[in-house]
């Protein structure tokens, strides 16, 4: 019995039991195989079973045992097996979608198959299999929506149609190649023709506001036009499509461009050649600002920086022959006021030559044109040529002659600012209390600023006047007389009136002199210890009553001869100035008369009163 249940351990490899007859003399566990085979014993003794039975009996135990046994290690090597084959299926999928998701974007497989069983071995590539499946099924929703896309977007710029609303998207990408790289070389296509569609979109719709914005200004059908090149161009097509942009669009769209561009250049050009003699005839008729009004919005055209400003309905095939009507209307109501407008243009020639004083051309006199026009000898059309021609002409030489005839302003004004002086000089009043003559007196003052400077005035005029004559090779006429010979003879009057006033001032100062010595006498007599004691304080006497008048004023000009050497003194100072302006202003006073003679109806100077204040600062000469 001691060798049936040493095999049988050694056979099951556990033991039987633990403690048998001869053994260690340890009781069995209670519950277990050795307890069981202790109580088998007991109870084969009890029987009294032979030892053969009993070892036949352990014998059949023992191979129901290893059938038991050999059942449990089939299943278990089939469960093995499985997991063997699932291990090895899971990791060829994990192969194969690290090699399509990208093996350094992907997550990897990390398992020790010596510390780890084969259990946790599948756990973790199941676990690791669904992660990389949810991976792979999110970039082939990426890569389907990115394609689709550029798909879309292809075939809007080849012209093709595309499903928009409902079209059926694929939901995965049969690709082998989803790594993070190929998304983004897709996303970089597709960037590129997003790009190239908003370029292409922004150029269309450039083009279509032009061609609406020429069509405005021809008065053409806008939508019609458009919907001949593509009906979704237009803000009445259907929301639903897209705007065309493919090369077909663009290209019709250029060429509709192009024609409306040219129509316009060419309408321009007729309404221009209508609206030309439009406004002549405006001026010449001086319509009024009723009828001009209903055709203000066509002289746009006149000013080409101004084009693209047009109103709209402006070079409209109407509005072009409503223009040519008018223009024949008005040529025709032009044929019966001629002589009126004959008349009008001569008033205008002469005017223009008035202002420059000069004699307008004597063979469209008035009479004579009129004559002419009755005769029936000279076209109306002809002679308003001929005037308008005399008009250019002199309106031309009246821009030359402005810088002139502006100085020629200045030096009358300053000579009537010296007759004005000669006057005050001459007013026994000028030196009352009041604001008029505080206000006549500074005049006085700028009016002597003023003559001192017409000499300068004068050579100044004549070279400007030589030099526009060099130039023009012709004379520079006021009033029917050259102007140079008139400064000349100016200027020789003034030399004559300045010997004048020398020679009156050295006769003053004789005389002067003269009663000086007459009363020298009565004031200090030789050998007179009055007058020599007197003398002293006669002197001192003088000077106290000289300080107590007023002074006499250098405005004045007035010359004051007193007792003593002081008042004397100022005398001399005052009378130079004054004299000079008394005769300067007698001298330019006669001149400004001769002027006025000469220049007749532009200049009415009309005297300035002696409370007028001062001058204008146009007067201030350089």
């Amino acid at each position: 019995m001691g060798e049936a249940v040493t095999a049988a351990e050694l056979l099951y490899g556990m033991p039987l039991l633990r403690s048998v007859t001869g053994g260690d003399g340890g009781g069995a566990e209670p519950g277990g195989c050795g307890a069981l085979l202790a109580e088998l014993k007991q109870l084969w003794g009890e029987i009294g079973k032979s030892r053969e039975e009993r070892e036949r009996m352990v014998r059949d135990l023992e191979a129901e045992c290893m059938r038991v046994y050999r059942r449990k290690v089939d299943e278990a090597t089939g469960e093995r097996a499985l997991l063997h084959q699932s291990l090895a299926a899971g990791e060829a999928e994990i192969a194969a979608l690290t090699a399509a998701l990208g093996a350094e974007n992907s997550p990897q497989l990390k398992v020790n198959k010596w510390t780890m069983s084969l259990t946790e071995r599948v756990s973790s590539a199941t676990s690791l299999l669904e992660e990389l499946r949810t991976i792979r099924a999110e970039r082939s929703r990426q890569f389907a929506d990115i394609k689709w896309e550029i798909e879309k977007i292809s075939a809007e710029i080849a012209g093709r149609s595309y499903g928009y609303e409902g079209s059926p998207r694929a939901s995965e990408v049969e690709e082998h190649d989803l790594t993070i790289r190929r998304l983004n070389e897709y996303k970089a296509r597709l960037t590129n023709l997003q790009k190239e569609k908003s370029d292409r979109l922004h150029r269309v719709l450039e083009q279509v506001t032009e061609v609406h914005s020429l069509c405005d200004v021809l008065g053409e059908d806008f939508i019609a036009i458009v919907n001949e090149v593509h009906p979704g161009l237009h803000e009445t097509a259907d929301p639903g499509k897209p705007t065309s942009i493919s090369d077909s669009t663009l290209g019709s769209l250029a060429q509709v461009v192009a024609m409306l561009a040219s129509e316009k250049a060419k309408r321009a050009a007729m309404l221009r050649e209508a609206v030309v003699p439009l406004v002549e005839l405006w001026e010449l008729m001086d319509s009024p600002e009723e009828e001009r009004r209903g055709f203000r919005k066509v002289t746009a055209v006149l000013n080409p920086d101004k084009d693209e400003a047009l109103s709209s309905g402006v070079l409209s095939v109407a509005t072009i022959n409503k223009t040519e009507e008018e223009v024949e209307r008005l040529t025709r109501l032009k044929a019966g006021r001629m002589k009126e407008l004959v008349l009008k243009r001569r008033l205008e020639l002469e005017n223009i030559c008035r202002s420059m004083h000069v004699e307008p051309d004597a063979s469209t006199v008035p009479e004579k044109s009129i004559a002419l026009i009755d005769s029936g000898l000279v076209n109306p059309s002809e002679l308003m040529a001929s005037i308008d021609d005399q008009i250019a002409k002199a309106r031309e030489e009246l821009q030359s002659r402005k810088d002139i005839m502006d100085r020629i302003n200045k030096w009358l004004l300053a000579c009537e600012e010296e007759q004005w002086l000669e006057e005050y000089n001459m007013d026994e009043n000028r030196f009352s209390t009041g604001r008029i003559a505080r206000l006549n007196l500074k005049r006085a003052e700028k009016a002597r600023l003023i003559i001192t400077k017409i000499p300068a005035i004068v050579d100044n005029l004549m070279s400007r006047t030589l030099a526009w004559e060099s130039e023009r090779k012709k004379p520079f006429l006021y009033d029917g007389a050259r102007l140079v010979a008139v400064l000349e003879e100016h200027k020789q009057a003034r030399l004559r009136q300045e010997e004048e006033r020398r020679r009156l001032r050295e006769q003053k100062k004789l005389r002067t002199l003269l009663s000086e010595k007459e009363a020298m006498p009565h004031l200090k007599r030789p050998g007179s210890s009055f007058g020599r004691g007197c003398a002293e304080p006669c002197a001192v006497n003088r000077k106290r009553v000289d300080a107590a008048r007023p002074a006499p004023s250098v405005r004045s000009g007035a010359s004051s001869s007193g007792s003593g050497s002081s008042g004397g003194g100022a005398a001399e100072l005052l009378r130079p100035r004054s004299s000079a302006a008394g005769a300067g202003a007698g001298h330019c006073g006669e001149f400004l008369k001769g002027a006025r003679r000469l220049s007749g109806p532009p200049f009415s100077y009309a005297a300035v009163p002696k409370g007028g204040g001062g001058m204008s600062s146009s007067l201030a000469l350089s």
